[in-house]
């Protein structure tokens, strides 16, 4: 058993472990994208052994929650009180976080994996990456309005990303906001 003098700096040690694994797992994560997000590739970003990441992060999924984990929360958009403004640069916030992150990807990826940690990973994406569009979205709806409402603006981005492989312009992304808020062809040009 380690004495007291020993284990401050073995804490020390396994946190600095941990925040180098972390760190390498969000760089891959966002330089390669969720496929290529292995042991042996966060190993040599991080410059420690795979048999040290598999000893402690023992899955994939661990080396995604861990890269999570060193995301933080990701950045939104300051609202401002101008709802169709607010609404709109929240998207384009949502678009870049799917460009940087390769959101698309770890999406897709997740649901090729099994296991009771996938569903938890992906709702834990999902509402970090929702959490501005639905802070907006309250000022107006609501309940089941407000779910289907957060729903129609994450898949103008989501959908053509996952789908076609192509993001959205600043156009469509104005046009689906638009749409949503009742505003018609002759309001809004």
């Amino acid at each position: 058993m380690p004495s007291s003098a020993e284990t401050p700096s073995e804490d020390a040690r396994v946190a600095r472990t941990r925040a180098d694994v972390a760190r390498a797992a969000l760089e891959v994560l966002r330089s390669d994208g969720f496929d290529e997000l292995s042991h042996a590739r966060v190993a040599d970003r991080a410059g420690y052994s795979k048999t040290t990441l598999y000893t402690h992060w023992p899955s994939r999924l661990d080396l995604l929650r861990l890269a999570l984990d060193a995301l933080g929360q990701l950045p939104h958009h300051e609202p401002t009180g101008d709802l169709r403004a607010d609404l709109v640069a929240e998207l384009r916030t949502f678009r870049g976080h799917m460009a940087d992150l390769r959101l698309d990807r770890v999406l897709c990826g997740l649901s090729d994996e099994a296991g009771t940690q996938t569903p938890r990973l992906r709702d834990r994406i999902t509402a970090e990456a929702q959490r501005g569009l639905r802070a907006v979205l309250a000022q107006r709806y609501s309940g089941v309005r407000l779910d289907a409402a957060l729903s129609m603006l994450t898949g103008v981005v989501a959908g053509p990303s996952l789908m076609l492989g192509a993001l959205p312009d600043d156009a469509a992304l104005t046009a689906a906001v638009d749409l949503l808020l009742g505003m018609g062809e002759d309001t809004v040009r």
